[in-house]
């Protein structure tokens, strides 16, 4: 979300990716040279700790139709939201860029999470970044804000435009 929206939005203990399985081993030797602990690895996912911050990579892989899906586990092969790999523009944070999950698929994420895993119950962060995108998508379908969120001056945030912190998961 934070990549998407270009600022950070609030603090974090976790940070949550997706990554292509096949990429799961070379990503982990790459974190773990640079200091991290593998707290799991498995088929669904990856987690590393590093000085308290947790990076955790739910794996994904393609289906014979295309579609992306879980890798492993218990939901493996089930389809994650149709176009979350769709966003036109990578996500910048901070002078990084990088590939982000649709902020429409970010929702749906957010929102059905509790519906796919009964055990994990709402949580207030997950109902105020889904208020934030969804603020940041109604910005930027208005004529001012057309060239999507962190792309323009008028998308209505600090730091839009221009400024390499000023534009997520």
């Amino acid at each position: 979300m934070d990549f998407w929206l270009g600022e950070i939005t609030r603090p974090h203990g976790d940070v949550d990716w997706f990554a292509w399985s096949r990429d799961a081993e070379r990503l982990s030797g790459l974190l773990t040279a640079r200091g991290y602990e593998v707290l799991r690895a498995d088929a669904q996912q990856l987690d590393l700790v590093r000085d308290g911050e947790e990076l955790s990579f739910a794996l994904i892989a393609r289906d014979a139709d295309g579609r992306v899906v879980a890798a492993g586990g218990p939901w493996a092969g089930t389809a994650w939201p149709e176009g979350m790999l769709s966003s036109p523009e990578p996500g910048r944070l901070r002078g990084v860029e990088c590939p982000v999950v649709s902020p429409e698929a970010q929702i749906e994420i957010k929102r059905m999470m509790p519906v796919w895993v009964p055990g994990r119950p709402r949580r207030p962060k997950d109902a105020g970044d889904v208020a934030r995108l969804e603020a940041a998508l109604a910005a930027a379908r208005t004529p001012a804000g057309a060239r999507g969120p962190g792309r323009a001056a008028s998308a209505g945030r600090p730091g839009a435009g221009g400024d390499p912190a000023g534009r997520p998961r």
